[in-house]
């Protein structure tokens, strides 16, 4: 009678001891730890987590610049917006040369206007180029300002700042504006029937532009209306 008591007790006793140990194997991995530490050889291990932990902090503080709003110059008037918005406003794109939406090496970038208008769902670009212009704007010059009402036309703008003032009367001002910066290749569009201009606001670099438009331009005829703004 006196050993089958004796099993339950020694069985009890077992089942008490598995959580003590259990409960001790978290220290025994933090002092694994700890010594590892230690040991030389833990070096390049810690600066390669460091290495990795400032390349991420690097890379969302770029993404966070590249989405804060630009603010324009004293003076300016009309919507002003970040770049979420611009298409909708200003019908126009903008990112820095180094992005993944254009084709670049070591010639530089590369891209397809009107492909890159189309597949950003920017409203009212050129589908075509029937016409298509090459220009430069020095600091303090200005382009366009006009209205075509037989054409639509897309631009690209690069090399300077540059405000790209689109008409648009849903807009306080019934116009936006946006100031692509000089290290940004931009992407704009003007459909038939609205204003648009170009001011380099660079105080030392070109403004260098593309314009392409779906039909050809008589600029001596009554479908262009040309100084539509007095405040540029």
């Amino acid at each position: 009678m006196a050993n089958p008591r004796r099993t339950p007790f020694s069985v009890s006793g077992n089942n008490h001891q598995l959580p003590v140990s259990s409960t001790q194997a978290p220290p025994a991995l933090v002092n694994s730890f700890s010594s590892f530490l230690k040991k030389p050889h833990a070096f390049p291990f810690l600066l390669s987590f460091f290495l990795l932990l400032t390349w991420v902090s690097l890379r969302f503080q770029r993404s966070s610049d590249h989405l804060r709003p630009r603010e324009l110059g004293p003076g300016s008037k009309g919507h002003r917006h970040g770049s979420s918005s611009e298409y909708r406003f200003a019908n126009l794109l903008r990112f820095s040369a180094s992005s993944p939406l254009i084709a670049k090496d070591k010639r530089g970038w590369m891209f397809n206007p009107i492909s890159m208008a189309l597949d950003s769902a920017i409203p009212g670009g050129a589908t075509s180029c029937a016409s298509i212009h090459v220009g430069e704007i020095k600091p303090g010059g200005l382009r366009g300002n006009h209205r075509h009402h037989t054409c639509n036309e897309t631009f690209v703008i690069w090399g300077a700042q540059t405000l790209f003032r689109l008409e648009n009367n849903a807009v306080e001002g019934h116009y936006a504006e946006v100031i692509v910066g000089g290290d940004e290749v931009a992407v704009a569009v003007s459909p038939s029937g609205t204003a648009h201009a170009l001011v380099n606001v660079d105080p030392s670099r070109t403004t260098f532009f593309i314009g392409c438009q779906d039909s050809i331009v008589n600029y001596t005829d009554s479908r262009t209306d040309f100084n539509i703004w007095n405040n540029l």
